[in-house]
């Protein structure tokens, strides 16, 4: 069983923009500091790793690509090194980690980007990853669109834990679809905070946290925790007025990085933050009984529901560049489409299979990842 009491964590800190080894030491200390400080879960930003690109927008189609290529050769892989050293880090410091990071594209043949979340365990293995599924506005031109089978949750021993990032957060049918799952710790990542002059497309850095008036977050993330009766970690991104060595003041147009993080019970309740204006490690006590006392009242799957009237078609397919054919009953052509549920579900295209994949089906059916490589390589 979970346990009654647990300590949730944001990690608030600015990254070294850009700089995959600088960000890498970063992320060791703030993950050793939760540790620390008691945290069982620590949540970092969106795309803490190794930088939100708030250039998107500001700059010029050469320039875009040539920062583009940077990013590239700075954000993370599976199979990266710098992924082997944040586990030893989550297993010593013996907390779990949620981390917002720039994805390097594990497909063979394929450099393309995604908005991702890794999720660490305690032991340090990198249970799985959530790609976000709809980059947002210009976001579109930095990163390609997650697969339907990220929107996953994952067995902890504080309780079953998802995430989504920024805009994903106000997408009801994936709020829908992890509740379903089982969801009750969420991990929410945010590339800042900001004040709002009328719409989402008018919108400044945080000066300080009256910006909750007008900022989208701020009741998002409370009706988030009311309506699926989860314990909220939202992290939102944090850098100083230092501007970064390479950049310009005018680059980085989109600057909105003024932290906002907070910790939400199940009742829409903050118990920590808004932290706005200065890096920092919110920290959180929650109890199972906040959980329990609000689904007395509206419990999300249970009594306030009516599957009948309303219910929640749900995609796990990976996407994939190949499918294979073959003839079935009757000569009827079937194609493997690359579901969960089909044999091939998470296999690549020359029959490999990721070692975050394998990690994570290993982890969820508690076999050796040695056996998931065989059955894979059998396939």
């Amino acid at each position: 069983m979970p346990a009654e009491t647990f300590t949730l964590a944001a990690a608030q800190v600015e990254p070294v923009y850009h700089d995959k080894e600088g960000t890498l030491d970063r992320t060791c200390e703030w993950i050793k500091r939760a540790g620390d400080a008691g945290a069982d879960l620590v949540v970092f930003p969106e795309t803490y790793f190794p930088g939100y690109p708030y250039w998107r927008g500001s700059v010029s189609i050469p320039r875009w690509t040539e920062l583009m290529v940077d990013l590239q050769k700075n954000s993370l892989h599976v199979d990266d090194e710098a992924v082997e050293i944040i586990g030893e880090a989550a297993a010593e410091a013996d907390v779990h980690v949620a981390l917002g990071t720039n994805e390097r594209s594990d497909r063979r043949g394929s450099d393309t980007l995604y908005n991702s979340i890794f999720y660490f365990d305690r032991s340090g293995a990198l249970r799985g990853r959530h790609r976000k599924l709809m980059p947002t506005h210009e976001e579109r031109a930095i990163w390609g669109r997650g697969d339907p089978s990220s929107l996953a949750t994952y067995e902890t021993d504080i309780g079953r834990l998802g995430g989504l990032v920024c805009y994903e957060n106000h997408m009801t049918l994936s709020k829908a679809a992890l509740t379903a799952k089982g969801e009750e710790i969420h991990a929410a990542v945010w590339p800042g905070f900001w004040e709002q002059d009328g719409h989402p497309g008018d919108k400044s850095r945080a000066e300080s946290a009256e910006a909750v008036d007008t900022c989208d977050i701020y009741p998002a993330m409370r009706e988030y925790a009311f309506e699926t009766q989860s314990y909220v970690a939202a992290c939102s991104a944090y850098m100083s007025d230092d501007i970064p060595e390479e950049f310009s003041h005018e680059e980085l147009g989109f600057n909105v990085a003024a932290g906002g993080s907070m910790l939400i019970n199940p009742a829409g309740i903050v118990k920590a933050g808004p932290l706005v204006g200065e890096e920092g490690l919110l920290t959180a006590e929650f109890d199972r009984d906040e959980r329990r006392a609000t689904k007395a009242y509206f419990d999300a799957m249970g009594h306030y529901t009516r599957w009948d009237a309303v219910n929640l078609e749900v995609s796990d397919e990976t996407l994939a560049p190949v499918h294979r054919h073959g003839h079935g009953p009757g000569g009827r052509s079937d194609q493997v489409s690359g579901r969960s549920g089909d044999p091939s579900a998470g296999v690549a295209s020359d029959g490999g299979l990721s070692a975050a994949e394998a990690e994570a089906i290993a982890a969820e059916y508690d076999v050796p990842v040695e056996a998931v490589e065989a059955v894979a390589d059998a396939l």
